[in-house]
């Protein structure tokens, strides 16, 4: 085999393309479909609970000291950093200093927080990330930058997740279990790898039905 022909092959790992040949989907319905909805659904879901979103920023103000809106840096599509918006759930100061899962009981959390992660209204400014093309509705969670890195280190094929754009919830977020800890990692980036090698209107609209099972279950609340 020449140097040309060892450039055009590509080496995969789980399906997904390896380092060597890591690119976004070109599929029809990742590359317009996907992207059309996100907008679209973002847009008049935005418009559609402004109230309630005005309601909840005003509730986690008066709770505790502190802004309504929680904002950190995340890694998105190829590597890409972004500013990802939460309603904060937890006591200031909260960050890389403290342990970045929160675990089910954490006494960080405040009275409204503890409520509104238990069926994810925390996640809901989201949707201004999905609007910006930051993020999608669905997809792998995004993670924090110091967090990549280590992971990255540790883990020589995590950085594959980032070739498809994070979203609000996404495979792992209702297939596997409630996690507060980094050994649980690997386990949970092959359900990632799954979306990613599996990725269709199909699955993204029984991700969508199983989140609101989730959030009305209250089960599965691991995520960061």
């Amino acid at each position: 085999m020449d140097d040309n022909d060892h450039r055009e092959e590509q080496k995969c790992v789980h399906g997904v393309p390896s380092r060597d040949g890591v690119s976004p989907p070109k599929s029809l319905y990742q590359s317009f479909i996907k992207p059309l909805y996100d907008k679209v659904l973002s847009f008049f879901l935005l418009i559609s609970i402004a109230p309630v979103l005005l309601l909840l920023a005003l509730l986690v103000k008066i709770d505790s000291k502190g802004p309504a809106i929680f904002k950190q840096k995340r890694v998105g599509l190829l590597g890409k950093v972004f500013t990802i918006y939460k309603f904060r759930s937890m006591r200031e100061p909260s960050g890389l200093d403290e342990n970045p899962f929160t675990a089910k009981n954490d006494p960080r959390l405040t009275r409204i927080g503890k409520i509104i992660r238990n069926v994810r209204a925390d996640e809901l400014p989201q949707l201004w990330n999905v609007l910006k093309g930051d993020m999608s509705l669905i997809g792998p969670r995004p993670e924090q930058v110091e967090i990549v890195k280590q992971l990255n280190s540790s883990l020589p094929d995590y950085h594959l997740r980032h070739i498809v754009k994070p979203g609000i919830t996404g495979w792992a977020q209702v297939k596997y279990k409630y996690t507060d800890t980094k050994s649980d990692v690997p386990q949970k980036l092959q359900y990632d790898f799954y979306y990613i090698q599996n990725v269709s209107f199909k699955i993204d609209l029984y991700i969508m039905f199983a989140t609101l099972r989730v959030v009305l279950s209250g089960q599965n609340r691991g995520e960061r």
